[in-house]
């Protein structure tokens, strides 16, 4: 089972929180999938990955290569990168979580409609028994409530 974390967005945009995850992610020794529900979000997220100070080395399959890229974009479940962390964005999902060691779910806090459908993703993986934990963004960073 797949240690699942769902992150409440409540301080800034995704784009600005994800590329902190997947900083730590790689400084982990980590690979990671980041899985999106529509290519233009996607594009998105990797226009914000290369403008951040700090090289964040990641790639599409319009890119190829996914074995190379650390950090693997893309709208199909597939660790083609082998990631061992999903990313979940755009309130994206798969059946496939259990192949993977740690889930973080990113939803808008600002959005009823993302947080009502995170508590039903939330409900759904805790009744598939993986482990659940819930972040919340303070002034200081993430902030675990469960």
């Amino acid at each position: 089972m797949a240690a699942i974390g769902f992150y409440h967005l409540s301080r800034s945009a995704l784009t600005s929180a994800l590329p902190r995850l997947l900083s730590r992610t790689l400084a982990a020794g980590q690979r990671a999938l980041v899985l999106g529900r529509t290519a233009e979000a996607l594009e998105s997220l990797s226009a914000a990955l290369w403008a951040q100070p700090e090289w964040l080395p990641h790639g599409s399959a319009a890119d190829g290569d996914p074995d190379l890229q650390p950090i693997w974009l893309s709208l199909e479940p597939n660790a083609l990168n082998g990631a061992r962390y999903l990313f979940l964005t755009e309130a994206a999902g798969t059946a496939t979580l259990d192949r993977f060691d740690r889930v973080f779910d990113l939803f808008d806090g600002n959005s009823p409609a993302a947080v009502a459908a995170a508590r039903e993703r939330w409900r759904s993986a805790k009744s598939a028994g993986h482990a659940i934990t819930y972040w919340q963004q303070t002034e200081t960073g993430w902030q675990s409530k469960g």
